[in-house]
């Protein structure tokens, strides 16, 4: 009963479920095995001993999702508002030992006040043990929070090293300084909802990968995310029955790339086409939108695809986007789920707000990423390379496996227009001379050709046949073995 039946209704008002409810609906039916449910915590001062209530304040096990073992903890706000104490911490750590040691994610359901004051440095220690955890099983097992209330001050930083956040619009916020701080120190005015919300952090701040509706719809989800990850990093992916014909014709992508080389078309309708039944489970929907980031199936296996979106920003690199994709290739990579790359990008984003916010840096951890993953990784230029864009996008050079380009593809260090006025500079003033020149760019270099006579692209595919080419693709670096030289850790560009 938690914290006792007005405590649970209170929660049940807010639109929220309790912690055991949670796990219900997350779990299979009747797989959840409880652990440590008569613990209480040990706190003597401000008259503690007197409120001791068994669990203290976090319920944690393991259970199954669709048959497949997962570790989970769930705080119960009910319990003195969900705060963390020594014990509610020791609990949570050893959840997270027993997911390291056997081999399966571990699902961290968050709503908490944070760390309960009246056991001070103790309580404090016990969040250094939880992200200490969270460091140690970072890319050994994926580890998901869901945001499903308050989470604030240090209570913040052991999702933030997970995975995967997902928060639940208007019951949860997420924020190191809450807004009566805010005012003191800077006196700026903000709501909790503003400073640390679900649409703050999903669009602006990057914090999170996705919001839902309600608990219910959240807790689904995140099923369904789970379905498409391996259990840990020595696991392969799983592989599901599928019932879409991998050498199926998609007519209609022959005419998806307009005649018009201005005009956006949306990247989304390509990788939609290409996945098994349709299914894409899109990862960080609404930060960054120049590029999309999620998860398909081919022939049944996941397969983590990055696509540049043409709709917006015409497609190009910054900053944000840069991010969002390259820690997203990294995730694929260490727990090994192959990587394709649609790729449309005129090149990095200019301007002054892009230097200045370190653009060179940012792109360069993209880059990073696709040169240090050794996953087989399929690429698919479908109009624009254009630039070091073209190298950051899982090119040949950046080992990629398999590169593959639509007729309608252009390579090349920039648009016909720009590289004509460079290298004929001397005849600006005539129009019809620059016109000309222009046209003889654009038919040696707008095409995917001149990359395939030098073995850049391994084949020029029709749009209709990709699904059937990607498949094959994968189906053929399925044993791929290549590992990077012996280090400690890389140094990526953070």
């Amino acid at each position: 009963m938690g914290g006792g039946e007005r405590r649970i209704q209170a929660q049940h008002a807010k639109g929220k479920l309790t912690a055991r409810e949670r796990i219900d609906v997350l779990l299979d039916e009747g797989s959840f095995e409880e652990y440590d449910m008569f613990v209480t915590h040990r706190c003597t001062d401000f008259d503690m001993e007197k409120n001791k209530i068994a669990g203290d304040g976090v319920v944690i096990g393991w259970g199954t999702i669709n048959g497949r073992l997962t570790y989970v903890y769930s705080q119960d706000f009910t319990v003195l508002g969900g705060s963390l104490s020594e014990t509610h911490a020791a609990k949570i750590c050893k959840i997270m030992d027993m997911a390291m040691k056997n081999g399966a994610p571990v699902i961290g359901l968050n709503d908490s006040g944070g760390a309960r004051i009246q056991e001070g440095v103790a309580s404090l220690g016990g969040y250094a043990d939880v992200f200490q955890k969270n460091v140690l099983a970072s890319g050994v097992v994926p580890q998901i929070s869901v945001i499903m209330g308050p989470c604030a001050g240090g209570a913040v930083y052991s999702p933030a090293m997970t995975d995967f956040i997902f928060m639940v619009r208007d019951t949860s916020y997420m924020f190191v300084t809450g807004p009566d701080v805010v005012k003191t120190v800077t006196n700026e005015i903000v709501t909790a909802e503003e400073l640390g919300g679900a649409k703050t952090h999903t669009s602006k701040s990057s914090v999170a990968d996705g919001a839902f509706d309600n608990d219910i719809d959240a807790l689904r989800q995140i099923r369904k995310l789970f379905d498409f990850l391996p259990l840990n990093n020595r696991d392969k992916p799983p592989v599901r029955p599928f019932f879409d014909d991998p050498n199926r014709m998609e007519m209609s992508l022959d005419t998806l790339v307009p005649e018009n080389p201005n005009k956006p078309y949306d990247m989304t309708e390509l990788i939609i086409k290409l996945a098994d039944e349709g299914d894409f489970f899109e990862i960080q929907k609404d930060f960054a939108k120049n590029i999309l980031t999620g998860f398909i199936r081919l022939e049944g296996q996941t397969v983590g695809v990055v696509a540049n979106q043409p709709m917006v920003l015409a497609g190009c690199l910054d900053i944000e986007s840069s991010r969002k994709a390259a820690r997203f290739v990294r995730f694929c990579d260490a727990f090994s789920i192959p990587v394709l790359t649609l790729v449309d990008v005129p090149g990095f984003l200019p301007g002054t707000a892009q230097e200045f916010g370190g653009v060179i840096k940012h792109g360069a951890k993209l880059l990073f990423a696709y040169g240090e993953a050794t996953v087989p990784k399929v690429t698919l230029i479908t109009r624009k390379a254009y630039g070091g864009a073209y190298d950051v996008m899982a090119s040949k050079h950046l080992r990629g496996d398999v590169n593959y380009a639509w007729p309608t593809a252009e390579i090349a260090v920039m648009g016909a227009k720009g590289a004509t006025e460079i290298i004929y500079r001397s005849e600006l003033g005539d129009a019809e001379k620059i016109a000309k020149r222009t046209k003889d760019y654009e038919d040696r270099f707008a095409n995917p050709f001149v990359a395939a006579e030098k073995g850049f692209i391994d084949d020029v595919i029709m749009p209709h046949a990709t699904r059937k080419r990607i498949c094959r693709a994968f189906a053929m670096l399925r044993g791929k073995k290549l590992e990077n030289p012996w280090k400690k850790h890389d140094n990526i560009p953070l």
